[in-house]
C-alpha cells in the first residue's frame, strides 16, 4: 500500500497530444508530485515539455506506481506487463468492467484480479477516479482537484467508494479544511475502502478519517480496518449510503458493492468505535472536529453568543442529544456577573449581549472564565453575521480556547456560507466550524461517546456459558430432523447455555394431561407440538391460564382439533403441559444468520407484540456484559425494566447475562441456525425465565 499511496515514482501509461485525455490530465495533476514521474507514449518523445518513454522496460528504474490511462481492451496488456515488471501497484482509470455485469467483462475484471493477485500487484479500480496524497504531491487522478497546499496538524484523509463524491468533499481544501489525502476504491477489486482506512490509520499525515461508504462483500473486512483505526487513536466518521432498498440497489449496480444489513453495518461499527454520521453534510465537518478536539477534559457544554434565539436552539439542540449544559462554577460565575449587563443572560447558555462581544477585554474575560471552569471542556458560539466586525473576534476565542487545551465550536448563523470568519474559523486549530447546531451537538455527543469506549474499554468479557456446550449443541442439532426444532428442542439447546427455561411435561392423552396439570399446580398452559408449526398461538396451538382439570381436558381437545382442522396437516408430537409464569415484563431476544455479517443478536420489548411497537436494539454476537446491558438500557420502552407503575424492577444484570448467554449459543452455532428466537422472556425481579422457544436450523445440519 505505501507504493500506491505513497510513491516514490509514478509511470502514467496513455499520455498523449490531447489535453483533456485521462492520461494528459493526470500528468498534469501530478506537477507537484515530490517523487519522479514518467510518460509512457511509444509514438513521442515528449509531450507538455515532459520526455516520453516507449514502454516500461525503458524506464531508467521500476516505478512504484503505474497509472493506466489506456481504453479498456488495452489495460490486461499493461497489467502484465507491470506484473512482470515487479511494479508495486496500478490504478485502471478505465471503465466498463464488472460494474456493467456483462459476463465477459466481468470475466476480464477477474483475470486482473488474478493477474495482480499472482504477483504481488495491489491494483485499485477499474472504473476509478484514481487517489490524491497532498503530503507528497502525487494527484493519481484525471479528475479536477484542489491545488496543494501545506499541511496543518488536523489535516483529515477522506477516503470514498464514490469517487465524484470523494473529490466533492475534497473541495473542502477551498474553504479552508486541511485534506491529507483522498482515496477511491472504483470497482474495488483489489484494493477497497477497508485497505485505504487502514492505510490512513497508520499514517501521521492524517489526523482523522471521513469516509463515505457504500457496502462490500465483506464486510468483516471494513471492520477489521475500524479496529486498526481505533489502536492507533485515530478517530474514524463514517457515512453509510445505500441504506434504503432503492439506494442498495444501485449500489450493487454502481461499484459492485453489497449494501448489506444496515442495523448490522450500524452495530458492528457501534462496536469498533466508529463514528457514524447520518448525512453527507455532516461527513467533514464532524471529522475536522475530532481532528482538533482532541480528548475530552471534562463533560459540559458552555455555550456563548450575542443572540437570545441562538442560545435557545443550542439548548434545545443538546438537550436532543442528551449533552449537558451545566451553570458555571463560582470563579467563572463571578466573571460574567462583572461583565454581562442585566439585560443578559448570565447563566447558561449565556447571552453575553452586544456590549461584550463589542469589546475585545469583555469578550476575553467571559470565554477564557469559562473556557478555565474545570465543569466545561468545549465551548459552543454562534456566529451571527458574515462580516469583519464578527472575524476580527475569532482570535479572542482561539486564544482562550489555546490557553485552556479546549476546542471553541463556531456554528455558523449567515446564508453566506463562505462570507468572511468561515476560512478564518476553518483553517485555526482551535476553532471547529459547524453549519448546523444540531449537527454540533450530535457531534459533541459522539465525542463524548467515544471518549467513554476508550476510557471504559470495549466489551471483551471473557465467554458465560459452559464451552463445553459447543458440541453438545452439535449433537443436538445432528440429533433432530426437520428443518425446526420443536419448543422442547429449542429449550434443550438454551438450557446448555445456562438460560432459564419453564418446565415441560409432555402428555398423549387429556387424562395425562390433567394428570400432569394437577401435579403441577394450577394454573396451566398446554401447547401443541410440532416441528412444522412455528407460530402456535396463530394456529390455536397454545391454552394459556388454566385453572381446573376440567379445562385442561377441554384444552387439550381443543389444541387435537386445530391440528386435524390445518389444510396441510402436520407432524404431531403430542401436548405439552407447563405451568403459567406469573405476570412480568415481557422481552423478546432473538437470533438470525446474516450471510454477510453471520450471526446477530437482537433484543426488544413487547413479547407477541414486538413487531407492533418496533423496540428492538441489534447487535454482532457474541456480545459482552456490557454490550448487553447498554442495549436493553437504549430501548425506548427500557423505563419498564426499572418496574414501571409499582411492577417489580427487573434485575437488568440478570437478564444482560442471559442475553449474553443466548448470543454465545448463535455464535456457536453459526451457519447451522438460520434463525432462533425466546419469546417471551418473562422477567419479575431476579426471576426471568423463557416462556417459549424456536430454533430454524440451517443448512448445514451436522
Amino acid at each position: 500500500m505505501r507504493r500506491l499511496v505513497d510513491p516514490r515514482s509514478v509511470a502514467v501509461v496513455g499520455v498523449s497530444e490531447r489535453a483533456n485525455a485521462f492520461g494528459s490530465r493526470t500528468v498534469a495533476n501530478l506537477k507537484d508530485f515530490d517523487g519522479r514521474l514518467y510518460q509512457i507514449n511509444a509514438r513521442h518523445a515528449d509531450l507538455a515539455g515532459r520526455p516520453c518513454y516507449p514502454d516500461l522496460a525503458s524506464l531508467p528504474e521500476v516505478p512504484d506506481c503505474v497509472v493506466i490511462a489506456t481504453p479498456r481492451d488495452a489495460v490486461e496488456t499493461v497489467v502484465r506487463d507491470c506484473a512482470a515488471r515487479s511494479v508495486g501497484a496500478v490504478l485502471v482509470l478505465a471503465a466498463g468492467f464488472a460494474e456493467t455485469a456483462k459476463p465477459e467483462n466481468v470475466a476480464l475484471q477477474q483475470r486482473l484480479v488474478e493477474i495482480a493477485r499472482g504477483a504481488d500487484l495491489r491494483l485499485v479500480g477499474p472504473n476509478t477516479l484514481g487517489l490524491v496524497n497532498y503530503a507528497t504531491g502525487a494527484g493519481l487522478t484525471f479528475s479536477g482537484m484542489p491545488v496543494r497546499r501545506p499541511l496543518a496538524p488536523h489535516a483529515i484523509g477522506i477516503v470514498s467508494q464514490s469517487g465524484s463524491l470523494g473529490f466533492s468533499l475534497a473541495q473542502g481544501v477551498e474553504r479552508g479544511v486541511s485534506v491529507s489525502h483522498v482515496l477511491t476504491a472504483g470497482n474495488s477489486c483489489d484494493v477497497d475502502v477497508a485497505d485505504h482506512v487502514a492505510y490512513l490509520a497508520r499514517d501521521p499525515q492524517c489526523r482523522a478519517i471521513a469516509c463515505l461508504f457504500e457496502g462490500m462483500a465483506d464486510p468483516t473486512r471494513m471492520l477489521k480496518a475500524a479496529e486498526i483505526a481505533w489502536e492507533a487513536d485515530k478517530p474514524l466518521v463514517l457515512y453509510k449510503i445505500a441504506t434504503g432498498r432503492e439506494g442498495a440497489r444501485a449500489a450493487l449496480s454502481h461499484t459492485g458493492s453489497l449494501a448489506g444489513s444496515q442495523e448490522a453495518y450500524r452495530a458492528g461499527f457501534a462496536r469498533a468505535g466508529v463514528v457514524q454520521v447520518d448525512t453527507l453534510e455532516a461527513l467533514v465537518e464532524t471529522t475536522v472536529f475530532f481532528a482538533k478536539a482532541g480528548r475530552p477534559r471534562a463533560r459540559g457544554v458552555a455555550v456563548i453568543a450575542t443572540s437570545g434565539g441562538a442560545t435557545i436552539i443550542a439548548a434545545d439542540k443538546a438537550e436532543l442529544h442528551g449533552v449537558p449544559l451545566p451553570q458555571p462554577g463560582p470563579e467563572a460565575a463571578s466573571v460574567l456577573a462583572a461583565e454581562v449587563p442585566e439585560y443578559g443572560s448570565t447563566r447558561n447558555p449565556c447571552d453575553v449581549t452586544a456590549q461584550v462581544i463589542g469589546s475585545a477585554d469583555s469578550l476575553a474575560a467571559c470565554t477564557g472564565a469559562l473556557l478555565a471552569d474545570p465543569l466545561y471542556g468545549i465551548m459552543v458560539t454562534s456566529h451571527a453575521y458574515a462580516y469583519e466586525s464578527a472575524t476580527v473576534r475569532l482570535p479572542v476565542f482561539s486564544r482562550a480556547a489555546a490557553a485552556n487545551h479546549k476546542l471553541v465550536c463556531n456554528v455558523w448563523a449567515p446564508e453566506w456560507l463562505g462570507g468572511p470568519g468561515s476560512r478564518e474559523t476553518e483553517t485555526d486549530p482551535h476553532l471547529a466550524l459547524f453549519h448546523s447546531m444540531d449537527r454540533c451537538f450530535a457531534a459533541i455527543k459522539a465525542w463524548h461517546r467515544r471518549d467513554d469506549l476508550r476510557r471504559i474499554g470495549r466489551d471483551g468479557a471473557a465467554r458465560i456459558s459452559d464451552p463445553a456446550a459447543a458440541a453438545r449443541l452439535a449433537a443436538l442439532l445432528a440429533e433432530t430432523s426437520g428443518t425446526s426444532l420443536t419448543e422442547r428442542e429449542a429449550k434443550r439447546a438454551m438450557a446448555l447455555y445456562g438460560i432459564p427455561v419453564v418446565e415441560d411435561h409432555p402428555v398423549a392423552t387429556a387424562a395425562a394431561a390433567r394428570a400432569a396439570a394437577e401435579a403441577i399446580g394450577f394454573p396451566v398452559v398446554l401447547k401443541g407440538e410440532s416441528p412444522d408449526v412455528l407460530h402456535k398461538t396463530e394456529a390455536g396451538l397454545v391454552k394459556l391460564n388454566l385453572g381446573s382439570g376440567m379445562e385442561v381436558e377441554r384444552a387439550f381437545q381443543e389444541i387435537i382439533a386445530a391440528f386435524d382442522a390445518m389444510a396441510s396437516r402436520p407432524a404431531v408430537r403430542g401436548v405439552v403441559v407447563q405451568p403459567m409464569i406469573a405476570r412480568g415484563v415481557e422481552v423478546m431476544v432473538g437470533a438470525r444468520h446474516d450471510p454477510q455479517f453471520g450471526p446477530l443478536v437482537v433484543v426488544g420489548l413487547g413479547g407477541v407484540l414486538v413487531e407492533v411497537l418496533r423496540d428492538t436494539a441489534l447487535s454482532l454476537a457474541p456480545v459482552g456484559r456490557g454490550e448487553a446491558e447498554a442495549m436493553l438500557r437504549g430501548l425506548k420502552g427500557a423505563a419498564l425494566l426499572d418496574g414501571f407503575r409499582g411492577a417489580p424492577r427487573v434485575e437488568v444484570a440478570t437478564l444482560a447475562e442471559i442475553v449474553c448467554r443466548f448470543s454465545e449459543l448463535a455464535a456457536d452455532a453459526g451457519e447451522r441456525i438460520t434463525e432462533m428466537e425466546i419469546n417471551p422472556l418473562i422477567c419479575s425481579g431476579r426471576r426471568i425465565v423463557a416462556a417459549d422457544a424456536l430454533i430454524v436450523k440451517g443448512g448445514t445440519h451436522g
